[in-house]
């Protein structure tokens, strides 16, 4: 059973209660009766088991039965610059590096984008993309919901990096460093943002961009992979260097 993330709102010790979206799904979808347990996230670091006491239209209450702190973080933020992907494929990367524990993930207006979003899509956009990381969050019961930024170009990304940042860019025929041995901050002050280009690469300029904000040309190898295969392997990779995966 999933951690079902909840509005710190919703907790009023000794009890919890459920209404709207998540009531309907736990309710109709998941079909829980009074007096089964189940867990709920406050997004902010603890965890809540509680027991069903109550069913109706308006809400689901619950009594709880403990409450867990989320351990002390001992490494470093790890934030995805993820070129915008078409179809399905940035949904896909979405869910699967939040399942990876991605703390942060910005879409990127890259030029070899095939998809350019209209200003007045971009809400509706990030809403899904939200909903996304969040289920994918409470399916692999994750302590918190990463953040999906407001899209923005290369340029406005690199001048936005809060201080402590060291930025890694995954780039095809470019001398980079390996994955395996760039130099990876250690301290919880930090933060890694690693960036993926799009299904046609970066652009020549973009490069520079990024020579010019000091960001560590990586590579994966010799194998030139999809973008988001590539996000997926570097996101792995560097979870495991980080302590946070195998």
């Amino acid at each position: 059973m999933p951690v079902f993330f909840v509005s710190p709102q919703c907790v009023t010790p000794p009890t919890i209660s459920i209404t709207g979206d998540l009531l309907i799904h736990i309710k109709n979808s998941l079909r829980v009766a009074i007096g089964e347990t189940l867990w709920f996230a406050d997004g902010q670091g603890t965890r809540y088991h509680a027991k069903i006491t109550d069913i109706s239209k308006q809400a689901l209450t619950g009594r709880i039965l403990e409450t867990i702190q989320e351990p002390p973080c001992c490494t470093p933020r790890l934030i995805l610059g993820q070129s915008l992907l078409k179809g399905e494929k940035m949904d896909w990367v979405i869910q699967k590096a939040t399942e990876l524990g991605v703390d942060e993930l910005i879409p990127i207006e890259s030029q070899h984008s095939v998809v350019q979003l209209k200003a007045d899509r971009v809400d509706n956009q990030l809403a899904r993309w939200q909903r996304i990381a969040l289920e994918a969050a409470q399916q692999s019961e994750q302590w918190r919901v990463p953040t999906i930024s407001p899209p923005r170009s290369l340029a406005a990304l690199l001048d936005g990096r809060a201080t402590g940042t060291i930025t890694l860019m995954l780039a095809e025929r470019l001398n980079g460093k390996s994955l395996q041995t760039v130099e990876l901050p250690q301290d919880t002050t930090s933060s890694v943002l690693v960036l993926i280009g799009p299904e046609g690469g970066w652009s020549k300029e973009e490069v520079e961009v990024a020579e010019q904000a000091k960001a560590v040309p990586i590579t994966l190898g010799r194998q030139i992979l999809r973008a988001e295969t590539a996000a997926i392997a570097t996101i792995s990779i560097l979870q495991s260097r980080l302590g946070k995966l195998g």
